[in-house]
């Protein structure tokens, strides 16, 4: 047989097929199509893996790459980091899609819109005839499901339980940045959240953003965090290791608009108001996202100050206020099953500057805090069932997508990347082009219209539960 690629001399890691070894790996019409020492017969392309490790296709959950967060960086930003396939964790939807079909590296995406008051709702407290309009819109749109984004623009609490009881009865994906009009982003958000689902499915993000250390030890707060989630299998949970979390610098009437830059200005002795926000640049408190060179960097001081104001203040921004002593615990936490307590590790990356799976992650994994397949669990497997796909990604059984990152271990980086066969990354040069799209069926002719290529989510198909999810393909 001949193939397209053969990877030669791998350590092939592929937990869900029992693979820790060294052995070549051959790609053919964008699926697996062998593995096994040696591998004879014609390849149109052939790459050296020797000294390195072949992993399932790093799956980010999280990220952001749209014109309102993230930008158009984004898709560079997560090739260049190894992912092969991520969920956009707000949208707006459209403006995901266009940026994906201009810049996109070869990934696959996924996206779900933001339920946002003045945006795609009209009030704080919408009432489902209108949320079941948003969610028709959204998915028309190519949207997957919807994001009530409670730590940034609040809803009621009333409301927020519409949406995920919404969802889950139309079998659309939902995601809640906890927090409501009622209370903060912390661990009573994070309580109050998993009251509301009320037993639905839900995605819970971040959830090392309620668990900050700023109303008790973080360490504490973490296991509180971790415990708290055990009385939820209708909740999946995702966590992240940087230290800078993400937040808009948009200012409307001398406020800036979120709720979280807001609570995070206070939290470094700054005013929540436009002027306290300049002066937060200038201190180095707040850091300010600049495009250079195709990536997103932060930026303090009179250039970031600059920036902000040339923006008329809508541009990203990142404090550093995620401690230690909470994202490393939550990466490592489990339960009495021994499964993960937080499922996944993600990013809330992609045009952000914190697209760190590789380089943070694989750091737990030269601590011995993580093993190498525990790994592979918490970045490919979970997030690969959660989003409908455990059948054809998170694992490299033949049959399955191509889609594999190699890293090299010692220095906790990716080398190569593969998306259903094609070269994303190769020796730390982005050379993949074109999104694949995962949309539900009314979103084809948003995804085919734009040059993007679709992958159909049937309703149901994300599955963000701790139950086992739905086959799928």
């Amino acid at each position: 047989m001949s193939y397209d690629v053969i990877l030669r001399g791998g350590h092939v890691v592929d937990p869900v097929n029992g693979l820790d070894e060294i052995t070549d790996i051959a790609f053919k019409d964008g699926k697996i199509a062998a593995l096994g020492a040696d591998i004879t017969g014609p390849a149109s392309r052939e790459e050296d893996a020797t000294g390195l490790h072949v992993l399932p296709g790093l799956i980010d959950a999280h990220v952001h790459v749209s014109g309102w967060m993230g930008g158009a960086a984004g898709h560079n930003m997560l090739a260049l980091a190894g992912v092969t396939t991520a969920l956009d964790m707000a949208g707006p939807i459209e403006s995901v899609m266009d940026i994906a079909a201009a810049t996109g590296t070869g990934l696959t995406l996924a996206c779900v819109d933001y339920v946002r008051p003045g945006h795609t709702v009209s009030t704080t407290n919408p009432q489902m005839d209108e949320l079941t309009e948003a969610l028709a819109k959204a998915r028309r749109a190519g949207a997957v499901g919807l994001k009530v984004l409670g730590g940034h623009f609040p809803l009621t609490p009333e409301a927020s339980a519409r949406v995920i009881a919404l969802c889950g009865r139309e079998g659309a994906h939902v995601a809640f940045h906890a927090g409501t009009l009622d209370t903060p982003q912390n661990l009573r958000g994070l309580a109050e959240a998993c009251e509301l689902a009320a037993g639905h499915p839900l995605h819970m993000p971040h959830v090392n953003s309620y668990a900050r250390g700023f109303e008790g030890p973080p360490l504490l707060e973490a296991q509180q965090a971790a415990d708290m989630l055990l009385d939820y299998p209708n909740i999946w949970s995702e966590s992240y290791l940087a230290p800078i979390n993400g937040n808009s610098a948009k200012c409307s009437n001398g406020i800036p608009e979120s709720v979280a830059t807001q609570r995070n200005l206070k939290a470094g002795g700054f005013a929540a108001n436009r002027e306290g926000l300049a002066e937060a640049i200038l201190a180095g408190w707040a850091h300010i996202h600049v495009s250079r060179d195709g990536l997103t960097r932060l930026e303090t001081g009179p250039e970031a100050l600059a920036a902000w104001q040339e923006a008329e203040t809508n541009i990203g921004m990142s404090f550093y206020v995620n401690p230690s002593e909470t994202t490393i615990p939550l990466a490592m936490l489990k339960r009495p099953d021994g499964s993960f307590a937080i499922d996944a590790l993600a990013t809330d990356g992609g045009g952000l500057p914190r697209n760190d799976l590789c380089e943070r992650g694989l750091a737990l994994v030269h601590l011995n805090a993580l093993t190498l397949a525990q790994f592979v669990q918490k970045t490919s497997i979970a997030p690969a069932r959660m989003m409908g796909l455990g059948t054809r990604k998170g694992h490299l059984a033949p049959g399955a997508d191509a889609d594999v990152t190699v890293i090299d271990l010692d220095a906790r980086r990716p080398v190569m990347s593969f998306g259903s066969g094609k070269p994303i990354l190769m020796r730390g040069e982005v050379v993949g082009s074109g999104t694949t799209m995962i949309v539900p069926p009314e979103g084809l002719d948003a995804a085919t219209s734009r040059g993007l290529t679709p992958l159909i989510a049937a309703p149901g198909s994300f599955h963000p539960t701790r139950h086992p999810a739905p086959s799928a393909g």
